[in-house]
């Protein structure tokens, strides 16, 4: 958690895009591998949740406050805050529809499962942490555009991103499994094949959620950011 900490005023200070994901992913893969080397699916599983936990709230909290633009340091940030604000301001956009969220949802847990399982997770961690640095970057400019920070507190991070963010987590640490085997054969002997499958119905399920908040609250969340804007 305190070298996931730190990678954000070294990441921002030293500005290149790319940088930031790898070193926000690092000490978490670190960790992951070394609880499944030991066989402890469970304790990489939380390993991956708490850094998750600290990658929303530090990322947040960091670009409300870092005293320079942001913009071209966090990959798809500035896209993606217009979309979601055209969204909160117009009700229009892939947010609140399902037609066009979802089929972008199976793109992005396509990608994540075939890049986990060809690099051992390694390279679905720092798409993960891209993709909610960008999700954090929009959290951010609702603060700097003057929604209350109880709001921000609040409905900045969705529930529906909440559940989506876990079960990637979770996902995670089952794709890197195959390769951490490989390269270390005592992690397959010390993994129990029993409890994979919880692990897996616990991520889909919270894919599933993801899905169904979204559809369900989406169109109330907007009305309730759009009042809440200056």
């Amino acid at each position: 958690i305190l070298a996931t900490i730190a990678s954000y005023p070294i990441g921002l200070a030293i500005g290149h895009p790319w940088l930031l994901p790898v070193l926000n992913a690092l000490p978490a893969y670190i960790v992951l591998v070394h609880r499944l080397r030991k066989g402890e699916r469970g304790g990489a599983v939380r390993t991956m949740l708490w850094w998750a936990a600290t990658v929303a709230i530090v990322g947040t909290v960091a670009f409300v406050w870092w005293p320079e633009p942001l913009g071209r340091v966090v990959l798809n940030g500035p896209a993606y805050k217009t979309e979601m604000f055209r969204w909160i301001e117009t009700g229009r956009g892939a947010e609140g529809n399902i037609h066009l969220f979802l089929p972008q949802h199976l793109v992005h847990l396509g990608a994540f499962l075939v890049v986990g399982l060809g690099t051992g997770s390694a390279g679905a961690i720092v798409m993960g942490a891209a993709l909610m640095n960008y999700m954090s970057y929009y959290v951010a400019a609702l603060a700097k555009a003057g929604v209350p920070p109880w709001a921000v507190t609040l409905l900045g991070w969705q529930p529906w991103a909440i559940a989506r963010v876990a079960a990637f987590a979770t996902l995670g640490v089952l794709l890197a499994e195959p390769l951490v085997s490989v390269v270390f054969p005592s992690a397959k002997e010390r993994l129990k094949a029993n409890t994979r499958s919880a692990y897996i119905v616990a991520a889909m399920s919270g894919i599933l959620a993801d899905w169904f908040l979204k559809f369900l609250l989406a169109p109330t969340w907007g009305r309730w950011l759009r009042a809440l804007l200056p």
